[in-house]
């Protein structure tokens, strides 16, 4: 029997279940808070943004595309594939844009939705499709509210900023700085930028798609599948590998990753002083590494400084630091989201009352990153320690969708209610990962990012390779997963 299915989000996972659901024969409702779907790529438009996979990792394997401009594509031709998606497989009559959901709690056979314009739904599951990276943060800096002039986090960019003769300030030098960075200085009069930990990088070495590679994909879609299988099959192993070289506690890999990203910065910044300053103390792999070619060079033009003191208070005319003060017209702030607390955009009340925030108020854990016990029939999507380091989330997306499909085909078949992964499942699954992530290079006490919460777990990443990861949803282990 067809489910009655509420997925959250209109991003790339949004997208993707909201596809394959209804291929699989259940009515879906699609909800986005905001006016387009993209999730990430409708809401970043700062100058340079790109994503750090090629492009033809970062899309579906059942939606090629043939329109990438380069070997890393843009991101607002990534926004442009969501949207095509949306054409693609007639998502049109189930998309509510401008309409998020505000509460989804369990009554005891169904989830009750309400969204935000009021309307109410009864459903049999729900996939909140949220994501990771939604949530800006700022640094917690004196003064902020004192300056005079534009002030925004690189996640708002405005409309039509214009930078001509502008003295700018970029709080942040890690994955979203070292993209708009060199395309602010081709703008501004002069560009500061505020480096609180050096970050390691690696080349990017894009390329261009040809005119002629570009028309040959678009008018032969089965030469494009097969030539896409193909290459995603050798890239995709090649990126998997960079696990288990970059990340696990394998001395020889991270030497070779750490001796090319010194080579890319000795290569391109001469001035031993600042490559002084560019070159990271910690292990390589400890945060996010960047693959980037023009982040260096941006950084030895004459009208660009790079600011290692640190940042004592924000005032009204600039950014005084322990060595002096900037004068700034734009304070833009390149500094990340928020990522440790998972404060989702609605609330869910599961069995019992119990809230989600409740059942994560110790830190936030799944089954398969999928499934939190107490909460039938709900299937995330990029939930706790399904991000990556090293390869394409779209792969991991496709992946939880089919154990979503394949556990809902297994509640039908029981003739059942609903599925909810058992506390002890749950519980194997996390001590599981938490004992492999001791193995990784994330669990050094040194090490301090983004990926490690404030009582020292990793509540973000994936523990070893997307085809371990691929391994281990392929089956519904009916030990784990109650459905009754």
């Amino acid at each position: 029997m067809a489910k009655r299915i509420a997925v959250i989000g209109a991003g790339m996972g949004g997208l993707c279940a909201a596809i394959k659901a209804r291929e699989a024969g259940h009515e879906v409702l699609l909800y986005e808070h905001a006016d387009s779907v993209g999730g990430t790529w409708r809401a970043n438009r700062y100058p340079g943004v790109a994503c750090d996979v090629p492009a033809i990792l970062y899309q579906f394997s059942f939606a090629p595309n043939p329109h990438w401009s380069h070997h890393y594509a843009r991101g607002p031709e990534i926004h442009a594939y969501t949207q095509s998606l949306v054409d693609q497989f007639g998502l049109s009559d189930c998309l509510h844009l401008n309409e998020g959901v505000e509460s989804a709690t369990w009554n005891g056979t169904a989830w009750d939705i309400v969204t935000e314009k009021g309307a109410r739904e009864t459903v049999d599951a729900i996939v909140p499709a949220l994501g990771q990276l939604s949530r800006p943060q700022f640094p917690a800096i004196p003064g902020r509210e004192d300056f005079a002039g534009a002030m925004f986090h690189a996640a708002d960019w405005p409309e039509g900023l214009d930078l001509t003769g502008k003295r700018v300030g970029v709080v942040g030098s890690a994955a979203s700085a070292v993209q708009l960075i060199p395309e602010v200085a081709k703008a501004a009069a002069h560009t500061v930028v505020f480096q609180r930990t050096a970050n390691w990088v690696i080349p990017r070495n894009d390329t261009a798609v040809t005119d002629e590679t570009k028309a040959l994909m678009a008018t032969n879609l089965d030469v494009a599948m097969r030539l896409g299988a193909a290459s995603r099959a050798m890239i995709f192993d090649q990126s998997d590998a960079f696990f288990w070289q970059a990340f696990q506690f394998t001395p020889e890999g991270r030497a070779a990753f750490t001796r090319t990203a010194l080579d890319h910065l000795a290569a391109q910044v001469p001035d031993e002083e600042l490559r002084a300053k560019l070159t990271p103390d910690y292990p390589i792999g400890c945060k996010r590494i960047l693959i980037c070619d023009d982040f260096y060079p941006a950084l030895m033009r004459d009208d660009v400084t790079l600011e290692t003191a640190a940042i004592e208070r924000i005032e009204a005319g600039g950014v005084r630091t322990a060595d002096g003060f900037h004068d700034l017209d734009i304070l833009v702030f390149a500094t990340g989201f928020e990522t440790t607390e998972w404060k989702w955009s609605m609330d869910v009340t599961g069995e019992g009352g119990t809230t989600l925030r409740e059942a994560w108020k110790d830190g936030p854990e799944a089954y398969l990153g999928i499934m939190v016990h107490g909460f039938p029939n709900m299937f995330m999507l990029y939930g706790p320690n399904t991000n990556l380091g090293h390869n394409s989330i779209s792969f991991m997306i496709e992946r939880q969708v089919d154990f979503l499909l394949s556990t809902l085909a297994e509640v039908e078949k029981d003739d059942a209610r609903a599925a909810d992964v058992t506390a002890e499942g749950q519980r194997r699954f996390n001590d599981r990962i938490a004992a492999l992530l001791e193995n990784t290079v994330w669990a050094d006490p040194h090490c301090r990012s983004w990926y490690k919460a404030a009582n020292g777990r990793v509540y973000q990443n994936w523990a070893g390779s997307c085809a371990d990861y691929a391994a281990e949803t392929s089956v519904v282990d009916r030990e784990a997963v109650a459905i009754a």
